[in-house]
């Protein structure tokens, strides 16, 4: 065995001789939030200024954030909320916040159970209907003289996946509340657009106040990953080159901070990896690559095998197809696995799922009388694609 090479001793020896590049990795993860935020000044302002009421036990307006990918929505809502929170703690206020990623969560009920936990209360994994975990949540509020204010992020995939409906509820829980207590609502999106998807009841029940976020000029994210270098890597194993490259990259597309962040940080875990003593602009490149591939592996490895298959019946198409054509070979696809086919509403939604991550493209399509029609092809490599699904042993013999 002494003469076979072992990859792990080396792995392992520079790992104890602590021969290390970062010095705190976790001020590279989406969920860090510093303590300056920098180029956002009015937009922390504005958004202090409307939360601001509370403190002197008023509701503030509900408030709908926009902004593309990347330009700090999330990290300044959840800075000034803390923030906030830290004022309130030196009040006999009962002040609660929620904050639920709506993509993650999933679905309405999902969102219901982290917002139930914020406000401190247990709702069980399943069990109840969405109108009964609403009225517990509500109910709570009321009997505790709560304050709340629910962010919800991503909120246009919500709305886009389960209607507005648990939007509307939220938005008018208030009529049936005492002065004492009341919910604010935050929404955060990436659609500029996201309120033409509203039915008008909400949009007249929401009465929000609004805020929008630029994206980031190259100089401000070599600016954010200068100061996010000196905190997370060790001195001096960050090449100018590599930080010049991560605002160049994340910059053409739409000033996008996180990914720039993201690309700092997996160029790092590269070059640790190889035991090089700095991060260069190769690694960086390297970085770019890994992270959509990931990106994309991930987001198919995940899906519910109905959307696994409902992807496969999309891949199979020569051209853009409609709805109709797509589930008449799910429908095959499924009875070739011997599985129960879900109803085309069903699928319809899976497909809008599929779109809004990017796996698919559904642009709606004008057919003149004939009306509009969504078309449906792959958005992403039938190579990649093949190799994620083909993992899942229940689809291989769909291959």
């Amino acid at each position: 065995m002494s003469d076979i090479k072992d990859p792990l001793s080396s792995i392992f020896d520079r790992a104890m001789k602590n021969q290390v590049i970062f010095k705190n990795k976790n001020a590279l993860r989406s969920e860090y939030i510093p303590n300056e935020l920098h180029f956002r000044d009015d937009q922390i302002t504005r958004i202090g200024q409307i939360l601001s009421p509370i403190l002197n036990r008023d509701k503030p307006s509900n408030l709908l954030i926009y902004g593309k990918t990347g330009t700090g929505k999330t990290v300044v809502t959840r800075y000034v909320l803390n923030r906030l929170i830290e004022r309130t703690k030196k009040t006999a206020m009962d002040v609660k916040v929620g904050y639920v990623n709506t993509r993650v969560a999933s679905t309405e009920y999902r969102v219901l159970t982290e917002l139930a936990h914020s406000i401190g209360i247990i709702l069980p994994f399943t069990g109840l209907s969405i109108s009964e975990a609403f009225h517990r949540i509500t109910e709570h509020i009321k009997a505790t003289q709560t304050k709340a204010i629910f962010a919800l992020d991503e909120i246009d995939f919500l709305v886009k996946l389960s209607g507005d409906n648990l939007l509307y509820e939220l938005t008018r829980a208030n009529e049936s509340m005492p002065q004492t207590s009341f919910i604010t609502l935050i929404g955060i999106s990436n659609d500029l657009k996201f309120k033409d998807n509203l039915d008008a009841r909400v949009l007249s029940s929401l009465n929000e106040e609004e805020t929008v976020f630029s994206p980031y000029t190259v100089d401000e994210l070599k600016a954010i990953l200068l100061e996010r270098v000196n905190i997370a890597f060790n001195t001096d194993v960050v090449t100018e080159a590599a930080i010049n490259l991560c605002a160049g990259m994340a910059g053409s597309e739409h000033g996008d901070a996180r990914r720039a962040v993201d690309l700092l940080r997996v160029a790092g875990e590269l070059a640790e990896r190889e035991g090089a003593g700095e991060v260069r602009d190769e690694h960086v490149r390297q970085a770019a690559q890994s992270i959509e591939r990931d990106r994309i592996f991930e987001g198919i490895q995940s899906l519910p095998i109905h959307g696994k298959l409902t992807l496969l019946a999309v891949s199979r198409g020569r051209e853009p197809e409609n709805t109709g054509h797509i589930y008449a070979r799910y429908i095959a696809l499924a009875k070739q696995l011997g599985l129960e086919p879900l109803t085309q509403r069903r699928i319809s939604g899976l497909l809008s799922e599929l779109d809004l991550l990017g796996l698919i493209s559904a642009p709606v399509i004008s057919q003149g009388r004939m009306g509009r029609s969504k078309k449906i092809s792959l958005a992403i490599q039938t190579d990649v694609l093949k190799a994620a699904l083909t993992e899942d042993e229940t689809l291989k013999p769909l291959f």
